[in-house]
C-alpha cells in the first residue's frame, strides 16, 4: 500500500537547537525525517560527491530503499558486531577529516563535536553494513562461465563496453640512503627532550605534536591517532603502544620504518586504544643520497650489460614488499600489477612515461608513499597495454565484472519493485513530486 498527499505530524527533535523536524516518508513502520535527508545532503556536499537530480528526491528514495533492506536483515536475522561497526566508524571519521581538511573544520561544518558525529555515525554505519550483508546474501553469488561472458559481451551496446586506459607493469629497485649514527642520536635527543618537557609540566604533548611531529596528518590533531587494534599499525608501534597502561603515560622511543616516535596513551577501550604520537625523521645528507644514486646507477648498468637480470637484482632493493615479487609493483587500488599512469607515484610515472618496454630508467629520487621517506630508485617498464575498448580476449575479467554488475543490478531492481508492492509506504505531499528511479513508490 503506497499513499501520497498526506500531511504528517511535526515531531520536535534536537531541543537544544530549538529545531522542529518533520516526517517526510514512512516505509513499513520506519520514519524518514527531514533531518535525515539534510544530514545526508550536507555530507554529500562536504565530500565533494556529485548527485544526479534533486537531492530532496534522490536522498529520501535511497533512504527508503535502505529501509527495505534493513527490514529484510531483520527477517533474516542478519547482524554485525560492535567491533566491526567501531572500525568502520573510525574509518568514516578519518575519511571526513581528510575530505574537509581537519577535525576542527569537520566539527564546524556539521556543527557537532567529533563525539556527537561519532555517535550519530554509529547507527548510520551499522545500517549500511547490514544493507551490504543483505545485498551480498541476495545478489552476491552470481557466477558466469567463459561462454556466458562471450555471449554477454556480444549483446553489449558500444557505450556499455568499458574503455580501458593505458596500463603498465613496472618493476622497481629502491635504496634507502644511509643515516649516520650522529643524526639518529640527534633525533632521539629531541624526542627525549619532548618527553621531559611534558613530564615536567612545561608543555602539553599535543602542543609539541602540532609544532614538531612529522606525521602531518595526526599533527593537525595534536598527534592523535583514533582507536585502532593491534594488527592495524606496524608491529613495532603496536607493541609499544599496547604496553602503555596509564592514560597520559609516554612510551620509550620506538623506531619504525617511518622514523622514530614517542607515544602517549589517551584511552583504552576493550581491545582498541587511542594514542598520540610525535614522529621525527632523521635528515638525509646530500652525500648519503649521492652514494645511493651511484649504487643504483651501477646496478642499472650491470643489468643493461647482462651481468644479471632486473628480477635477480631486485633482491638488493630496500622495498621489502616489491623485493618478494621480483621488484614488481602492486596496485593497491585494483589488487593487480597493472597501473594506469595516474595511479603510480608521480616520480615513477614521470620516469616511465617515455620509456620503451624492457628499458631501465636512470636513478631518481622519490617519496616512498608508505613511509613518507625520500628514497632513490630505478624502474623497468615490464609491459604496456595501450588504451582500448575492453575485449574478452585481453580484458576478460573486466568484461565479466561489467556483466555480473548488470545482472546484479537487474536482480536488485526486481527485488525492490516486489518489496514496493508488499510494503506500506507513505510520502508527505510536499515530497511526492519527483522523478523517482523506482516509480512504484507513488501509485494513484
Amino acid at each position: 500500500m503506497i499513499l501520497c498527499g498526506i500531511a504528517f505530524p511535526m515531531l520536535p527533535i534536537i531541543a537544544q537547537d530549538n529545531v522542529i523536524d518533520e516526517v517526510v516518508w514512512v516505509v513499513g513502520d520506519e520514519a524518514i525525517l527531514k533531518s535525515d535527508v539534510e544530514e545526508a545532503r550536507i555530507y554529500f556536499m562536504a565530500s565533494g560527491q556529485k548527485m544526479e537530480g534533486d537531492p530532496y528526491c534522490v536522498i529520501p528514495e535511497q533512504l527508503a530503499i535502505q529501509k527495505l533492506f534493513l527490514h529484510q536483515a531483520e527477517l533474516d536475522s542478519i547482524e554485525v558486531t560492535d567491533a566491526e561497526v567501531i572500525r568502520s566508524v573510525d574509518a568514516e571519521i578519518d575519511a571526513r577529516i581528510n575530505q574537509i581538511g581537519s577535525r576542527e573544520k569537520m566539527e564546524e561544518y556539521f556543527d557537532k563535536t567529533t563525539t556527537q558525529i561519532r555517535e550519530q555515525l554509529r547507527e548510520t554505519v551499522r545500517d549500511r553494513m547490514l544493507v551490504e550483508q543483505v545485498q551480498k546474501k541476495l545478489f552476491g553469488n552470481i557466477q558466469m562461465t567463459p561462454a556466458e561472458v562471450r555471449r554477454g559481451y556480444a549483446m553489449l551496446k558500444e557505450e556499455e563496453i568499458p574503455f580501458v586506459p593505458t596500463q603498465v607493469e613496472v618493476q622497481i629497485i629502491t635504496q634507502q640512503p644511509e643515516i649516520p649514527f650522529e643524526e639518529i642520536e640527534r633525533v632521539k635527543a629531541e624526542l627525549r627532550d619532548y618527553t621531559e618537557r611534558v613530564q615536567s609540566g612545561e608543555a602539553q604533548f599535543s602542543t609539541l605534536a602540532v609544532f614538531y611531529s612529522e606525521d602531518k596528518e595526526s599533527a593537525r590533531r595534536g598527534g592523535e591517532i583514533d582507536f585502532f587494534g593491534r594488527g592495524e599499525m606496524v608491529p613495532e608501534f603496536s607493541a609499544v603502544a599496547f604496553n602503555l597502561t596509564e592514560p597520559g603515560k609516554i612510551s620509550k622511543i620506538v623506531e619504525t620504518e617511518y622514523g622514530f616516535h614517542i607515544i602517549q596513551l589517551v584511552e583504552k577501550r576493550g581491545d582498541r586504544i587511542k594514542v598520540r604520537h610525535i614522529l621525527r625523521k632523521p635528515d638525509v645528507s646530500d652525500e648519503s643520497m649521492q652514494a645511493s644514486m651511484l649504487k643504483l646507477d651501477s646496478i642499472a648498468n650491470d643489468i643493461r650489460t647482462g651481468k644479471f637480470s632486473f628480477d635477480e637484482a631486485s633482491i638488493l632493493s630496500a622495498d621489502k614488499d616489491t623485493r618478494k615479487n621480483f621488484g614488481l609493483m602492486h596496485n593497491m587500488y585494483t589488487g593487480s600489477a597493472k597501473f594506469e599512469l595516474q595511479q603510480l607515484p608521480q616520480e615513477v610515472a614521470r620516469a616511465i612515461y617515455t620509456m620503451n618496454i624492457g628499458e631501465i630508467s636512470r636513478p631518481f629520487t622519490m617519496i616512498d608513499t608508505k613511509t613518507g621517506k625520500e628514497v632513490c630508485a630505478i624502474v623497468k617498464l615490464k609491459s604496456k597495454t595501450e588504451a582500448h575498448r575492453a575485449t574478452p580476449t585481453e580484458d576478460f575479467q573486466t568484461i565479466k565484472d561489467v556483466l555480473i554488475a548488470k545482472e546484479r543490478e537487474k536482480k536488485m531492481e526486481k527485488w525492490i519493485v516486489e518489496k514496493q508492492n508488499t510494503t506500506y509506504i507513505r510520502i508527505n505531499e510536499n515530497w511526492c513530486d519527483c522523478d523517482f528511479q523506482y516509480p512504484g513508490w507513488v501509485k494513484q
